[in-house]
């Protein structure tokens, strides 16, 4: 990956991670198995990668709870 879509991807999961309050992102982080991480360290020491997957995993979650209401 160049560098200009990685600077890209990362200020797209800051704007995300941003919206979603602190107990949210946790209770995701301990689906994705990072919550330990985030306790221990703080968000900056997940990877890029592991903050991706956390916001697939937010976009799913959202759009299951559309589909239900």
């Amino acid at each position: 990956m160049d560098g200009l879509f990685l600077q890209t991807l990362t200020v797209g999961v800051v704007k995300v991670a941003k919206l979603m309050s602190e107990e949210t992102k946790l209770k995701l982080g301990e689906r994705l198995g990072v919550a330990h991480i985030v306790r221990q360290d703080g968000w900056g020491a997940v990877s890029a990668r592991q903050c991706g997957m956390l916001v697939k995993e937010a976009i799913r979650v959202a759009e299951q709870q559309m589909q239900r209401h």
